[in-house]
Formats: C-alpha cells, structure tokens, sequence
C-alpha cells in the first residue's frame, strides 16, 4: 500500500480474486445457458465461450485437459449445462467461469424462439420470393439505414464513388445493435421509404459475433421489410450471417460491399450496355432495309415476266415509296437512339460537374475559414502583440509593469519601446 492509503491496480485484483476464492458457493457450481462465440484454440486444445440467457452472459474457459472429457462437441446455439468454478483472471480484471465439465440441457431458449418466429413469419408469407420487388438497374437515388460510425458505411461509400458516383445517397443513421436497436432500424427502413425520390434500401451492418446481429432478428424489422414499397437489398454480418431480414428482403447481400455492388451499376458496364443496344439497332435497321430490298427486287423480277407497262409503273412507285418510308424510319430510329445516347452523356457531365462545383466550394470555405483563424489577420486590423525583451508573450497590463524595454509586434513589423513608469 502506498503512503497516501491506494493500492495498485494488482493489488486490487488480487483482493477481489482473494475474495472469490474464499466463497465456497464459486468452488463448485453449475451453469445453464446457451452457447455462444465458441472457439476452438487449436494450437492449445482450449475452448473459449460464452454462455448466455435472455438478460445476461459470463464469458468461459475449458481448457484441453477437460475439452479431452466432454461429452459433447459444443457449437453456438446448444443449451447446455456447464460444471466449474469461477475465478477471476488478474491480469486483465476479468472474472470467467473455468468449466470442467459439459452436457446437453435441450435447445437454448433464443434458437427455438427464433426458430418459432421464423415458423411464423414464413406461414404469413413474408419470405414468399413471389412478393419480392426488383432491384432496377440504374437507381435515382439510394438511402441506406446503417450506423455513422460503422464500417459498413464507408464501404458502401467507397464501393458507389468507385461504380457510380453520379448516384446520390441518404444516410439515415441508426443504432446496429444492443437494447432497442431493432425498433430504431425499423424506424429507419420506414423513414428510408419516405425520401423523395429514393428508388433503392440498403439495410446494412459489419460482421460481428450472432449475439451482436441478433436485433436484426426481430419480427419489427421483418415486418417493416416484408411492408417497405421500395425495395430493400440487406447486407448483414460476413458471408456465413444469415438473419431473418435476409429472408425478407428483396434481395440478400454477403456483405454490405456487396450490397453495394448489386446497387449501385458499374460505369463501365453502363456504356457497355448502351454501345451494345446501339450496335443492335443499327443491325436490325440495315437486316430490316435488306429484307426490303430483297422483297422489292423479287417483286421486281416477277413483275418484270409479266410486262404490262401500268403495272411496272405502279410497283415503281410504290417501291420508291417502300424506299423513302424505310429510309425516313431508319433515321429518325437512328436519330432517336443518338438523342438518348447524348442525353445520357450530358446526365453524366452535369453530374460530374455538380460533383465538383460542391467540392470547389467546401475548399473555399475551409480556405476562409483558415484565413479567420490566422493571427495574422488580427494585427492588420490595427491591434499589436506586446512581447518582453526576452520575446515572452505579456498577456496582461501587471506583466507589462515590470518590463523596462518592450517589443510592439504589428502587422508589418517590429517596434522596441522603453517603458517609463508603473501607471
């Protein structure tokens, strides 16, 4: 113990190890709870878990020589009864339950309630893929129910600069896990829904341990999935999460880059698109005039055998008309697809444009705002620095006082005063 009466952080530690070691209660005991976060340290032979129920959960270690004995193999989700002791780890201040034995105890309480939920929720049709909406190719805009300070955020940034960056986006923040996650992220999904004109939902989250996604789970955001009149792409956990609002989403994402990369359509591939319906038309007008001409000049030929010179001069008329009407349909369908070609050029040019007009802006801004705070600027408003002659700052008349000499700093300069009393 120290002169003042602390102790250390150790010192601490130890007590309350002390303490639980003498309560014979934490000697030898049994647990019930659901497995969660299982580990297998293969390197060691140790397991390291969690067990869990409805309001709480105590971290837990069984180490090989006990892992050898188990009766079970235990994965995330088993109900299970666990015999140890509890102890607390000193180093890091932790307590955790050092199992050394472990049996089945029936399905955990959370699986079959979410089993149940699952039951009911398909019975009512709200994963039928009939009632799913589809994704449209080249959204208007996207709004995407996540939290700020998430990763998934900011990939799903990065993947729409990257494909469209003419595409802009919503963010409705919520919270992503824990107590009442699950009705904000509804709240969301709803809000998402009233955007003008938002076409395309994403619902996304990072990867994290089953309890962590758990809220996405809850009938409340399945419910305000299954009821969104926009569609929603979901994109929760890593690729091996699977929640219920995967089910009831128009369509379900690995990841939320992937997510991103079903939404938002790549630029490249876009032009590719459009230079394909081009090449596509301009073929079907020349297969179409060549069918037309192949068709006149029989028509030709037969007329040719028959020789009554009213009928040759009525078929040339008409095949002159046969000729102007296909060349006046081929250039205004020409002329058309190069109108919706230049358009969709100029859609782009105008958004790049906007892009950077906003950019040019923000930096003139922080430029302003950098020449504000610059010290600088106050001394060419006529205010002056008062320095001593060993150029310490004197921030106050008293200071001053018990100078003899002083230095006036001023915008364009330096002027040394000599003081001449105490006034």
């Amino acid at each position: 113990m120290a002169t003042d009466g602390s102790i250390s952080v150790t010192e601490l530690n130890m007590m309350v190890a002390e303490a639980i070691r003498r309560d014979p209660r934490t000697r030898s005991l049994t647990v019930r709870g659901e497995i969660s976060g299982f580990k297998h340290h293969i390197a060691s032979g140790h397991w390291y878990f969690s067990l869990k129920d409805e309001s709480a959960s105590v971290s837990c270690a069984m180490y090989r020589t006990n892992t050898l004995k188990a009766r079970i193999r235990p994965k995330d989700g088993d109900f299970v009864l666990a015999d140890g002791y509890v102890d607390l780890y000193a180093p890091q201040g932790k307590y955790q339950l050092y199992v050394t034995g472990l049996r089945p105890a029936g399905q955990g309480d959370l699986y079959v309630r979410l089993e149940a939920l699952k039951r009911k929720l398909a019975a009512e049709g709200l994963f039928d893929p009939g009632r799913k909406k589809p994704i449209p190719l080249c959204p208007k805009k996207v709004a995407v129910v996540t939290s700020l300070s998430g990763a998934a955020l900011q990939d799903i940034l990065r993947v729409s600069a990257q494909r469209s960056p003419f595409i802009p986006i919503t963010v409705i923040p919520v919270t992503v896990q824990g107590a009442g996650a699950g009705a904000e992220i509804a709240r969301g999904i709803r809000k998402a829904g009233t955007v003008e004109g938002t076409d395309v939902i994403i619902v996304a989250r990072g990867g994290g341990a089953a309890e962590d996604l758990f809220c996405f789970n809850e009938e409340v955001i399945v419910r305000a999935t299954a009821e969104s009149p926009i569609p929603i792409v979901s994109g929760v956990g890593h690729q091996i999460d699977t929640t219920l609002i995967d089910l009831a989403a128009d369509q379900a994402a690995a990841t939320p880059s992937n997510a991103a990369e079903m939404v938002f359509p790549d630029r490249g591939e876009l032009q590719g698109r459009v230079d394909l319906m081009r090449s596509g038309l301009l073929r079907a007008i020349t297969d179409h005039l060549r069918r037309k001409q192949l068709r006149l000049h029989e028509t030709g030929r037969r007329l040719a055998l028959l020789s009554p010179e009213k009928w040759v001069a009525q078929i040339d008329k008409r095949r002159l008309l046969d000729r102007e009407r296909l060349a006046a349909a081929a250039g205004e369908r020409a002329e058309k697809a190069g109108i919706r070609l230049a358009r969709a050029s100029e859609a782009l040019e105008r958004s790049m444009r906007d892009r950077m007009k906003g950019m040019e802006h923000r930096l003139l801004v922080l430029r302003k705002r950098m020449e504000a705070m610059n010290p600088r600027s106050v001394l060419d408003r006529g205010y002056a620095m008062v320095y001593s002659e060993t150029e310490a700052l004197l921030t106050s008349a008293s200071r001053a006082r018990e100078e003899k000499k002083m230095i006036l700093q001023f915008s364009d300069g330096r002027v040394k005063v000599t003081g001449k009393g105490t006034a």
